[in-house]
């Protein structure tokens, strides 16, 4: 977590944007959970600790976690933003479930040999890259099928 700390402080120098306690408070409670987690859900984090910290900075704090490269977003189909562990993290993409919300982590290097392959055919430099794919898990697919009988 040190390294985390010290990457949010630089990135907060370049910046020209302050060290504050809070700041600082948010970005623990951030890094403390690894779940895909939504500002309103660090916020709840947040003020179990910190009741003084407000939503706003909260929200703010997050952009800037997000800016120096902590975290990422990621659209679980739900229309609710959340952010997940970036740095130091392996890559990964997700498999959402439309039906019930779940979703996994995946990794295939297959497919990320085959994304390699693509950008290079097409001369190109790729920087980040995110895959998201939607449908229904196996259990909601054989909920469905059980309603059909």
């Amino acid at each position: 977590m040190q390294k985390e700390i010290e990457v949010f402080k630089d990135s907060l120098k370049k910046a020209n944007q302050k060290i504050t306690h809070q700041r600082l408070k948010i970005l623990q409670s951030f890094l403390n959970t690894e779940k895909h987690v939504s500002c309103d859900e660090l916020y709840q984090m947040v003020r179990r600790q910190n009741p003084e910290i407000g939503y706003a900075t909260v929200y703010r704090t997050l952009k800037l976690i997000q800016g120096a490269g902590l975290a990422r977003e990621v659209d679980l189909g739900d229309k609710i933003s959340r952010l997940e562990h970036e740095y130091g993290h392996k890559h990964h993409d997700h498999l959402i479930c439309l039906e019930c919300g779940k979703f996994l982590e995946v990794f295939d290097p297959e497919i990320e040999e085959l994304q390699e392959r693509l950008a290079k055919k097409q001369n190109f430099t790729p920087v980040r890259h995110k895959m998201d794919i939607f449908g229904y898990c196996q259990k909601c697919q054989e909920k469905e099928r059980d309603g059909h009988k």
